[in-house]
């Protein structure tokens, strides 16, 4: 089975109707149609299946299949895709904060995203964060604040390090921290399997579902859905009751069809 990547398929499973060059406004355009299209999803962790990060396997799943997927997946089926129109893109691999308190350690490197080079500049491309998916790429540039269709952004760095930092209602958040040494396969590999398979990580045990579209962004955590406006503005959450609930919030709002029965799924996060 070879790595090649179809670039006509990707293309056409994003809805992205634009020219295709290698520059900032088609970066920018892919990354918002990438996002509004393919969802993020944890669904394979939680049902024990496996992760595959092959080319084939990600064409399969994310542009071929009504299905999304995790950072490792995202970032490597959008790496692919500007890779194949002539991007000079860079791995990277990111600690995440978000949920972690600012004095505790610093965890291991389970978070992938992309470093573009453009003539202008680097800029950070990352359609795979599933807690504040970001919906166009950010300049990789130290202190200032980069405002988005979804929200504000500001790349700040201490001790070698780059942390990415959101504002939300209650100020400014860690999303993640990274530093820039380029990411093997194999690096990947490894924080793949852990992220896939490790009971420390939410995957294993909640489902978890984000997709951005428009001036809404919707997050699913096992039955709690919530929306948010920009800046992660609540403007509704809601439990879902029934399996027939989830799964049209899965069909409707997420564009998923689920590997397993919307009962089985309910099952196990009503546990």
């Amino acid at each position: 089975m070879t790595n090649s990547f179809d670039l006509d398929r990707y293309i056409a499973r994003i809805g992205h109707q634009g020219p295709a060059h290698a520059d900032l406004a088609t970066l920018s355009a892919l990354h918002r149609a990438h996002v509004a299209a393919i969802p993020f999803e944890g669904l394979d962790p939680l049902l024990g299946r496996p992760v595959n990060l092959d080319l084939p396997a990600l064409q399969a799943k994310l542009v071929d299949s009504r299905r999304g997927g995790y950072c490792f997946e995202q970032n490597t089926l959008f790496k692919a895709a500007l890779d194949a129109i002539g991007f000079k893109t860079t791995g990277l691999s990111g600690r995440v904060r978000w949920m972690t308190p600012p004095e505790a350690p610093l965890g291991p490197r389970v978070h992938m995203l992309l470093k573009v080079d453009l003539p202008d500049g680097p800029y950070i491309a990352d359609v795979g964060f599933g807690v504040c998916i970001l919906d166009q790429p950010l300049r990789l540039e130290m202190g200032r604040e980069q405002r988005t269709g979804m929200g504000t952004y500001r790349l700040t760095e201490a001790n070698g390090r780059i942390a990415l930092e959101a504002l939300q209602p209650g100020g400014w958040r860690t999303a993640y921290i990274f530093d820039l040494e380029p990411q093997l396969a194999s690096d990947y590999a490894l924080g793949n399997w852990y992220t896939s398979t490790s009971p420390y990580v939410p995957f294993t045990s909640t489902l978890v579902a984000e997709r951005v579209a428009g001036d809404k962004r919707y997050k699913l955590a096992n039955t709690r859905l919530r929306i948010e406006a920009r800046d992660g503005e609540v403007t509704s959450e809601r439990t879902l009751e029934t399996p027939a609930e989830l799964h049209r919030t899965l069909d409707d709002i997420f564009g998923l069809t689920a590997p397993a029965s919307a009962e089985d799924l309910f099952t196990r996060i009503s546990r």
